[in-house]
């Protein structure tokens, strides 16, 4: 096993030492101002992102600030969470096999994540309420509507029963899908687009991206030696999801917007707006 640099070393220790710091201060918000409860994951991942030399670069209009609504994402990789978390308040939906990871799923419920169990149907009730209760509070919810990570290279379907169930939940509180409310929708495509300001080939991406059966320490190993990883958020237009536009269209919308956005970070020119 090849060591770490010792300058690798320092920013995991920094890294350490600052996760320690924030922990007491967020587990007294969460039970105290759990409404505040996104302020501090906020500092947390962006100093993830400065200790392990992430760069990020945002193109397109981001949601204005405080707007609720509910993000719609593609999937990469573990750094997905800091990088999006860095930019804005954010609460993630996970499937529910990430609470019980070390560690990680520690964290992830302190960021008060909603965690969701594909298996077991009685259990969609529950997190519907859950994520209602978000969007109610004007909480801006993220999904990775892909339903796992892809291999950085190429954009996987999207399921269009979770952006349902985010539809179905903002009518339990207060809201009746049925009788037209909306609910906007924001496709944000994430791309790992190369090192040290130069880009990468697809070989290149899909070293970057956790799937599969890639283990986290050696791609954790892999991440801090790269020394500066560039990566791109793009955020697309917003959908209106209910009077006009079903869960199946605003999912279809949402994954062809994110097609293109990935297409053109990785060419490097616009396309043509779609017909």
């Amino acid at each position: 096993m090849t060591r770490l640099a010792p300058g690798a070393i320092l920013r995991v220790s920094a890294l350490a030492l600052g996760t320690l710091a924030l922990l007491p201060a967020q587990l007294l918000v969460v039970r105290l101002m759990p409404s505040r409860g996104a302020a501090i994951p906020r500092l947390f991942h962006r100093l993830t992102c400065r200790m392990l030399g992430v760069r990020r670069r945002v193109r397109g209009t981001p949601p204005p600030p405080g707007s609720t609504g509910l993000i719609v994402a593609n999937h990469v990789s573990w750094l997905d969470i800091s990088v999006l978390g860095a930019e804005r308040p954010v609460c993630f939906v996970a499937k529910s096999e990430v609470a019980g990871w070390p560690l990680i799923g520690f964290l992830a419920k302190l960021q008060r994540t909603v965690f969701i169990d594909r298996s077991r149907r009685k259990a969609t009730a529950a997190v519907t309420a859950q994520m209602g209760e978000r969007l109610s509070a004007g909480e801006a919810v993220v999904l990775f509507a892909e339903g796992t990570t892809g291999d950085g290279t190429r954009i996987l379907p999207l399921r269009s029963s979770l952006l349902g169930a985010a539809h179905e939940a903002l009518g339990q509180n207060g809201g009746e899908p049925e009788d037209g409310a909306d609910i906007a929708v924001y496709p944000l495509t994430i791309s790992y687009t190369g090192y040290h300001g130069m880009a990468g080939g697809r070989a290149d991406r899909a070293a970057l991206a956790w799937y599969g059966d890639t283990e986290l320490a050696p791609h954790l190993r892999a991440i801090l030696r790269a020394g500066a990883i560039d990566v791109e958020i793009t955020w697309g237009e917003p959908i209106a999801m209910g009077r006009n536009t079903t869960r199946k269209d605003a999912t279809r919308r949402a994954e062809t917007a994110i097609r293109k956005a990935r297409q053109e970070t990785v060419s490097g020119r616009p396309l043509p707006p779609e017909p």
